[in-house]
Order: structure tokens, then sequence, then C-alpha cells
């Protein structure tokens, strides 16, 4: 494998890459990250490599560049835009997409810093777990880890078990001991946090990857079901089948979040409610019947994207993952398909986004900050690669 850096690279280049790294790694201290990505975008102009192609960028650039101009756009057009204002804050965040193919170019970076987030997520795991020592881990008090919320903590775990069942099913790297030691405990951790978004996001990507790796291990589906059920704590399989219960008050209160939704959205389709603004406005569109007067936000990222800025924001973020997957999945099919030497980077790209958007049907995690930014170097991750093909091209002519 090529070494980390070129001998050509400077010492500010490779300061660079190492500031992104740190910012990704620093996740589970929200605040230590923003503070090492910003220090990440304002030493950028002296520590990028050299400038990325226009047509390498372009597919992802564009879609982001329009999300940044709608949310411009519906701050402007909000009731309150004062109030609204507060949503630009995702421009500072969208910098972990943006930044990535200037800083980590390459496959053996791109695989440290996966590796870094699934090392990170076993030790987050295993903090999780430690805390069924303190009087955690039942439906009143889930595990959390770091994190200040469940949901967060399923989520971040939930990207990065993707990216390592990616890494041990299409790699030849599953010899490695301790990516079996961070898949168990990562997934008892998932289990642990009783979390159902993530079950049924993990249980469909799964499902999707045997399909493709070996479509008979599906045949294995029912035995291991029964074997499941008759092994699991009874907690978590009341859990599991209050999924499709429609009597749940959780699964109510959902629906009737839905129908709130929706009606924001047919009452402002082109720039919504505003930023920041579904949790004001809730309680005039809800139903009279619905669980509770007020909630944070709707709980899926596709219907808080329309409802607080607009059917076009939803469009350009189902764009910038539509760009990612298709580089991700052109790279995987030039390159062998399977068998490929980058096979599990970019299966990785695929189940991880799928995983997300999934989970995201049940949850906002598009607008929770320690999720959204390791996702974002998911999406940037097929364009890192190109990059450095690109850079590796010897100029026409020559």
């Amino acid at each position: 494998m090529a070494p980390l850096f070129e001998a050509s690279e400077t010492r500010a280049e490779r300061a660079g890459f190492w500031l992104y790294l740190a910012h990704l790694a620093a996740i589970f201290g929200i605040a230590i990250s923003n503070v090492l990505l910003g220090l990440t975008v304002l030493a950028l102009p002296w520590t990028r490599r050299r400038s990325v192609p226009w047509r390498v960028l372009a597919p992802m650039a564009i879609p982001v560049g329009v999300y940044l101009l709608l949310l411009v756009g519906s701050v402007l057009a909000s009731p309150d835009p004062w109030a609204s204002t507060r949503g630009l804050s995702e421009i500072f965040v969208l910098t972990t997409l943006l930044a990535a193919p200037f800083l980590v170019r390459g496959e053996r970076q791109v695989r440290l810093v996966l590796d870094t987030l699934i090392g990170l997520a076993a030790l987050l795991a295993c903090e999780g777990l430690s805390q069924f020592l303190f009087g955690y881990g039942d439906i009143d008090r889930r595990i959390r880890g770091p994190f200040s919320h469940y949901m967060t903590f399923s989520g971040f775990l939930l990207i990065c078990d993707l990216l390592l069942l990616a890494a041990l099913l299409y790699s030849p790297r599953w010899r490695v001991p301790w990516r079996w030691a961070a898949l168990g405990v990562i997934n008892a951790a998932l289990l642990g946090s009783y979390t159902r978004n993530a079950w049924v996001a993990l249980a469909l990507s799964l499902t999707v990857m045997i399909a493709f790796r070996a479509p008979r291990l599906l045949l294995a589906y029912l035995p291991a079901a029964v074997l499941f059920v008759a092994l699991a704590p009874v907690p978590i399989l009341h859990r599991m089948l209050s999924i499709v219960d429609l009597r749940d008050s959780s699964n109510y209160d959902r629906l009737c979040m839905l129908e709130a939704g929706i009606t924001m959205v047919r009452q402002r389709p082109v720039f919504g409610v505003g930023p920041d603004l579904v949790k004001r406005f809730y309680p005039i569109y809800r139903s009279p019947a619905a669980p509770r007067y007020e909630v944070p936000h709707l709980h899926n990222t596709l219907l808080q994207l329309a409802a607080e800025r607009g059917l076009p924001s939803l469009a350009a973020y189902l764009a910038m993952t539509v760009v990612a997957a298709a580089v991700a999945w052109r790279g995987y099919v030039r390159e062998g398909g399977r068998r490929g030497p980058r096979a599990d980077l970019y299966m990785g790209v695929l189940l991880a986004l799928l995983a997300f958007n999934l989970a995201g049907l049940f949850e906002n995690n598009w607008g929770d900050a320690e999720v959204q930014r390791p996702i974002l170097f998911v999406l940037a991750l097929p364009f890192c690669l190109r990059g450095a093909e690109d850079e590796a091209q010897p100029p026409a002519g020559q």
C-alpha cells in the first residue's frame, strides 16, 4: 500500500490532514470538534493539497451550493428571520464535506480516517455498555455513551457499524482481530440502546449487503430469527415487537408528526416554515389527538427538511446523497466489483448512506451534529479517492 503521505507534501499539508482527522475523532465532544473544525477551515489556504479539478468536484459541489443557497433563501423568507438565522450555522457544519477532498487524498488516508471512526465507535460502545453498571439499560434510562441522547449514540454507532461490516465482508482485512472485537461491542451497544430506528436501518442494510455479497445466506434468516427469539432478553423482544404496534404511543406520536409536517409542506412548499421554527409552529399544525403538544422536531429527516426549508431543499439533500452513491457505485463497478481492491470503501459508502437515510425516516439524524459530521465525510469519501486518482494521472500530452 502507498505511504500515508507523499514525499512532495509539505508539513503544512500533512498538518491539514491531521487537523481534519482530529475534528472527526473528537466527535464525542462537539465543542472540541467544532474548535478543531474551525482551525481546519482557517488553515485551509495553507494546508490544502493541489487544487482538485472542477470536473471531479462538480457533481457534489453543485447540489451542496444549491442546498446552501436555499438555506439562505429559507432564512430570508422565514416568518421570523432573526430566529431562523441560527440555521445558518449549518454552513460551518458542511465544511466537513467541502474540505475533505482538499485534505484527505488517496486510499491510505481514507482508510485511516475510517479506522479512526470505527475504533472510536468501539471505545464509545464500551463506555455505553459500562453504563449498565450504573443503573442504565432499561427503556427509561437508556445507555448513551458520552452523548446527551441515546439516539445520537445509536446514530453514530450505526454509521460506523456499516463501514465496519463492509470492511469485513468486502476486504481481505477481515482477518484483523480488533475488527471482530469492535463488531461485537458496537452491535451489543446498538441492541442495548433500545433504539428501534437503528435496528430497522441495520436489519434492512444488512439484507441489502448480504443480497449483494452472498444471496444464499438470506436462507439463514429464518433459523437465525428463531435462534434470536430463543436467546434474546424479553425487554429487547418486546421493544422489537413494538416497532409494528400502532397502539404504541411513540409510534402514534410519529404518525401525528407526519400529518403535521405534511400540512406545513402543503402550506409553504418552497421555503418551508423557516429554519428552527418547526418546534414553534408544531402546536398550530398538530392533530388534536397528538400525544404531545410540543416536539423538538418531526423525528424524520426528510419531512423535517421539507417542512422547515421547503421541497427544493429536500431535493438538494437527496441529490447530494444520490451523487455520492452514484460515484461510489461507479467506482465499485469500474474496479471489478466485490473483488476490487477498494470494494469495501465503495460498499461502505453505499451501505452507510442507506442506513443513515433509513434511520432518518424515524429520527432527524441530519439535524444531529454528532451524527451528521461522520456522514458528511462518507459523502465526501468517493471524491477523496477520485481527487487522488486525477492527481496521479500525468498531464495530457505527456
